[in-house]
C-alpha cells in the first residue's frame, strides 16, 4: 500500500499508472503521498525505462526508487488477450488512469478517452506528452532537454553572453507532472459534483511557457526576448550570488527597505541615498556596479560571518549548498524531507525526498515503502480484484 493509503486525503483512490520515466510517475508519486492506492502497470520484461537509469545499487536503480516508492507494480501487454482482461478489471475499479504515450497509442489499442470515457463515465484520464493531444506537432516525441529548448527555459539559462544551458533538474518533466496532478485533484473535486470523469491534456512544453513568469511579460511589455543573466534575477536587484572568503552565498534584496538593511549590515549606509541604487530600477541599471561594491566587503570574511550578519538584519540569504550538505541541512531533515526507503527483501536501502505537501489532517511519516519489484505485485492486486468484485 502506499505510505498514507489509509489515512491520506485521497484513501479510497485507485489510479492505474501506465506512465514511465519522469513527469508521469512523478505526478502519481505526489497523489500516492496524498493517500492513493496507485496500481504501476508495467511492459512485460523491461518495465518502466528508468528500471535502467543509474546510479544503481546492488543492481537496483535509485532513480526508479526514488520515483516510485509505495507503488504497486503488475506487467501486463496490452496486445494480449488475457493481460487486456486483467486490465479491464482493473478498470471497472479505478478511479484514474494517467498515461505518457504518444498521442493515439492509447486510441490504437482501444483504451482511449472516447472508448474508456464511454464504459466507465466516472473515469477520470490523464494524459501528459511533449506537446499535447492537438496542434500541428502533437504526434512527435519529446524529452526534457527538448521542451526547455522549445519553451524558452533554455534561452535565459547560463551566464550572459554563453551558450544556452539547460536547467540542472528536469524541470520539463518535473513542471508537467506538477499539472498533472493538479488536473487530477480538480477532475476529483468536479466528479463529486457532476458524477462524471474529465480528460486532462498536459503538454510539456506547455507547462514550460506557464513558469516563465517574468520571461513572458519581458518580452510582451518591451518587444525584446530577455537573455540568459546567470545567478541574479533579471527585474530585482541585488538579487543573485555573491562571493565571500570561503565561497558563494546569496543575498536576495526584494524591496528598498531590505536593501536598507542590507547595507547596513556591510557598512554601505551611504548607498541607499545614492541616486545609482536609490530604487530597484536604478540598482538593475547598475547592477554590475553593485556587486562589485558588495563583493569587495564580503569577499574579507566567511559566509557564515555575512549570512549571520544579514540574518540578524532580516535580509533573506544562504549559503550556496550542494546535495551532499542539503541532505543533511537540519531544516530539511526537521521537515522530514529526506527519507530512508524500506528495502525489499535482500534488496538496498535507497533514500528518497520526503512528501513537500504537508496537511494537517495528513500525518507525517518517517519512511517510504518500498518500490515494487517488476510485476512483483501481481498476486496482490489480482487478490484485491476478487475481493472488490466479490463485495460488488
Amino acid at each position: 500500500m502506499p505510505d498514507d493509503a489509509t489515512t491520506g486525503p485521497l484513501a479510497g483512490i485507485t489510479i492505474l499508472d501506465l506512465t514511465h520515466v519522469l513527469a508521469g510517475p512523478f505526478a502519481s508519486s505526489t497523489l500516492a503521498d496524498l493517500g492513493a492506492r496507485v496500481i504501476k502497470v508495467e511492459r512485460p520484461g523491461t518495465g518502466d525505462d528508468t528500471r535502467a537509469f543509474p546510479p544503481f545499487l546492488d543492481g537496483d536503480s535509485a532513480y526508479f526508487a526514488g520515483l516510485n516508492h509505495g507503488k504497486w507494480s503488475i506487467a501486463l501487454d496490452l496486445k494480449a488477450d488475457a493481460d487486456r482482461a486483467v486490465f479491464d478489471r482493473l478498470l471497472a475499479r479505478a478511479d484514474v488512469v494517467l498515461e505518457n504515450f504518444r498521442p493515439g497509442t492509447m486510441d490504437r489499442l482501444g483504451y482511449g478517452w472516447a472508448a474508456l470515457s464511454a464504459r466507465h463515465p466516472r473515469l477520470i484520464y490523464g494524459a501528459v506528452s511533449g506537446f499535447g493531444q492537438t496542434g500541428p506537432e502533437a504526434g512527435k516525441p519529446a524529452y526534457d532537454m527538448v521542451v526547455q529548448a522549445r519553451g524558452g527555459v533554455m534561452s535565459i539559462t547560463g551566464e550572459e553572453g554563453g551558450p544556452p544551458v539547460r536547467v540542472g533538474a528536469s524541470i520539463g518533466d518535473i513542471a508537467a507532472g506538477m499539472y498533472l496532478a493538479q488536473g487530477v485533484l480538480a477532475a476529483l473535486y468536479q466528479r463529486q459534483t457532476t458524477g462524471k470523469g474529465a480528460m486532462i491534456d498536459i503538454a510539456m512544453l506547455d507547462a514550460q511557457v506557464a513558469i516563465l513568469e517574468h520571461a513572458v511579460a519581458m518580452t510582451t511589455a518591451t518587444g525584446h526576448p530577455p537573455g540568459p543573466t546567470g545567478a541574479r534575477h533579471p527585474t530585482i536587484t541585488p538579487f543573485s550570488t555573491f562571493r565571500a572568503a570561503d565561497g558563494f552565498f546569496v543575498i536576495a534584496a526584494g524591496n528598498d527597505a531590505i536593501f536598507a538593511r542590507l547595507c547596513g549590515a556591510l557598512g554601505l549606509d551611504r548607498l541607499p541615498q545614492d541616486p545609482r541604487f536609490a530604487s530597484n530600477g536604478a540598482r538593475c541599471e547598475n547592477v554590475h556596479m553593485l556587486k562589485r561594491m558588495i563583493e569587495a566587503v564580503t569577499l574579507a570574511g566567511p559566509r557564515a560571518h555575512w549570512i549571520a550578519a544579514l540574518e540578524a538584519a532580516g535580509v533573506p540569504t544562504g549559503r550556496v549548498q550542494d546535495m551532499a550538505e542539503v541532505l543533511v541541512d537540519p531544516q530539511i531533515r526537521a521537515r522530514a524531507m529526506v527519507l530512508p526507503v524500506t528495502p525489499q527483501p535482500g534488496g538496498p536501502a535507497f533514500t528518497a525526498a520526503g512528501n513537500p505537501i504537508k496537511i494537517s489532517t495528513l500525518a507525517e511519516i518517517d519512511h517510504r515503502a518500498p518500490a515494487p519489484r517488476l510485476d512483483g505485485d501481481r498476486a496482490t492486486i489480482l487478490d484485491w480484484l476478487d475481493r472488490a468484485e466479490r463485495a460488488g
